[in-house]
């Protein structure tokens, strides 16, 4: 029998969320927790791999068991009673045999989280950036570049073993956000203060978000010209076309990158 979890973490304890040989990650946790309950060994695949210290407000994975689960509430129920805080448990629900998390998933929404002025209520969870004038505008324009289909190597992460570096994004802006907990601070709310990139696609390179947004920050600060991400965004190519290889790595071409605790694994999406 498969199972379909739908789960909810905060990055900040973990490697994220593939095992690693001596650091604790989040799909290490979960499957520690299921082994515990079922009473035998149970793997979890998950939707796809987060970053250290990255965050997620809707991760989706599958196991699967022997024996049907008697009462997926309950299960839901036990599991949280047994992870750490930084793990919760959303839901736990039967799911056709052949599903599966990461490679059914058509669609990947990310969230990152930005306030410019000092805030001690949204720190945890958003980067303070204090540049003076930052230029909203141009950075949507920009980001217009993104859209489509495209070679996104100039954003992975040097000496990541990947298949191929294209990816589709569907959507990427910044837009204007109220913090929930601004209500706490007893002071009035000022919307040009808190920002989120919301960026979607079908599929996602290592460190790829972090390394789009510190871009865009670049181009706010007038540093880089709303153009210069079309220049540096690659076409689809195949390897070897015109007599020659795709480049090893684009890295260095992109911004540095933001940092991990903003970042927010936030829709995982299946046909």
């Amino acid at each position: 029998m498969r199972y379909r979890i739908v789960l909810k973490y905060d990055g900040a304890p973990f490697c994220g969320w593939q095992i690693q040989p001596s650091d604790p990650s989040v799909q290490q946790t979960l499957e520690q927790a299921l082994s515990t309950l079922l009473g035998v060994q149970t793997p979890v695949t998950g939707a796809g791999r987060t970053d250290t210290g990255v965050n997620a407000s809707s991760y989706v994975a599958h196991f699967d068991t022997e024996a049907p689960v008697a009462d997926c509430a309950d299960l839901r129920y036990r599991l949280n009673a047994i992870l750490p805080e930084a793990v919760a448990v959303e839901a736990v629900e039967p799911a056709p045999a052949e599903f599966h998390a990461r490679f059914d998933a058509t669609r990947r929404e990310y969230l990152y989280f930005l306030h410019r002025r000092k805030d001690p209520f949204v720190g945890r969870y958003s980067y303070l950036y204090t540049y003076p004038g930052l230029d909203f505008e141009k950075m949507n324009r920009a980001a217009e570049a993104l859209l489509g289909r495209h070679d996104f190597s100039c954003f992975e992460k040097t000496g990541t073993d990947t298949r191929t570096s294209v990816c589709t994004v569907f959507d990427a802006r910044w837009e204007r956000y109220t913090p929930d907990l601004q209500i706490l601070s007893g002071a009035e709310t000022h919307s040009e203060d808190y920002w989120v990139f919301r960026i979607a696609a079908d599929r996602f390179l290592r460190n790829m978000v972090r390394a789009v947004v510190g871009t865009l920050l670049e181009i706010g600060r007038g540093k880089r010209s709303p153009e210069s991400l079309a220049e540096i965004v690659g076409p689809v190519l195949a390897e070897g076309e015109n007599g020659s290889p795709v480049p090893a790595s684009r890295r260095p071409l992109a911004g540095e990158s933001v940092p991990g605790h903003a970042l927010f694994l936030s829709r995982v999406e299946y046909d």
